[in-house]
Order: C-alpha cells, then sequence, then structure tokens
C-alpha cells in the first residue's frame, strides 16, 4: 500500500522546495513541445526566488506541497482571478516525473478545487500548453476546452495553451 501523501500550505521557507520540484519537472514535461532555451527562461521567469516570493507575499497565489514519505513530490499554486471574484485559476500543478500517474496530481486537484469552493468560487480555470499529454488528465477531471491562447512572454517565446474550465 502506497504511503499517503500529506498537502501542506508553503510559505516563503519552502520556495527551495517548489523551485527543485520545478527544476525536476519542467525539463521533462516540456521536453519535444518547447526548446530548452523556452524552457530555461521560463523556469527563470516564474521560478526565480524573487518571483515566487512577490507571488507568495501579495496573497497573488496560494502554494501547497505535496509530500509522501517526508519527501516534497508535488506543488500547485491557486489565486482569484481579480477581474472575476467568483473564478479561480490553478497557476501551477507539477509532480515529479517519477511519481506521476500515482494519484498526486488528482490529489492536489481535488485540494485545489476544495479552497476555491470554500472562498465561493464557482468555476475553476487553467492554462495548459496545447502539446501538453496534462491537457488529457484535465480532460478526465472535467475540464472543458474554453479557448485557445497565444501568449507573448518576450524574449521571441509565446505560450501556445489551452485556457480550460471547470464548473466547482
Amino acid at each position: 500500500m502506497e504511503d499517503s501523501i500529506v498537502l501542506v500550505k508553503a510559505t516563503t521557507s519552502h520556495i527551495p522546495v517548489i523551485r527543485n520540484i520545478a527544476l525536476a519537472t519542467w525539463p521533462a514535461a516540456y521536453f519535444g513541445i518547447i526548446t530548452a532555451r523556452q524552457i530555461e527562461y521560463m523556469l527563470y521567469l516564474m521560478y526565480s526566488e524573487n518571483t515566487l516570493l512577490q507571488q507568495m507575499q501579495s496573497g497573488e497565489q496560494q502554494f501547497i506541497i505535496a509530500y509522501q514519505n517526508n519527501v516534497a513530490i508535488a506543488f500547485t499554486a491557486l489565486g482569484q482571478v481579480k477581474t472575476a471574484p467568483l473564478v479561480y485559476k490553478l497557476h501551477k500543478l507539477y509532480v515529479l516525473p517519477t511519481i506521476q500517474k500515482s494519484g498526486a496530481g488528482k490529489t492536489m486537484l481535488q485540494e485545489v478545487e476544495s479552497i476555491a469552493k470554500a472562498a465561493g468560487a464557482v468555476q475553476l480555470i487553467l492554462n495548459v500548453n496545447r502539446a501538453n499529454n496534462a491537457k488529457d488528465f484535465y480532460l478526465r477531471q472535467g475540464f472543458a476546452v474554453l479557448e485557445n491562447m497565444n501568449l507573448d512572454i518576450k524574449q521571441g517565446f509565446f505560450m501556445v495553451d489551452y485556457v480550460m474550465g471547470k464548473a466547482l
């Protein structure tokens, strides 16, 4: 029997843990989808210590870390959409490649949905790269594609995503 997953609300002291998981998951998640240069750029853009600190301290994103056997195996981040108070956004959900398909992602997503519902949200949205297999995971969890989005993130790079949503 697998050991249970323990979820912990992250604080600024967990920034190195979040960064370590991001650095371990991104190359595997995006290999063959975006270039190594874009992966490196996006990791710097979204997972620098300063960026994560700002997201946490501003309350813009709430981070949760999943532990199994006292080892951090996944993290997620969510936050309220400022322009739509009844909508929450799943900003990040990454599970170590060696742990994927173990139920950790589903556990994390259920926690995110629970937090959003408790805050009064009626919808949860997310962005996922159109070529990322994670889109299939989200479809199985009840999300639907709402629109295509191409976001210029500078340096000649684009995020080519689906915006997906799920009623809560």
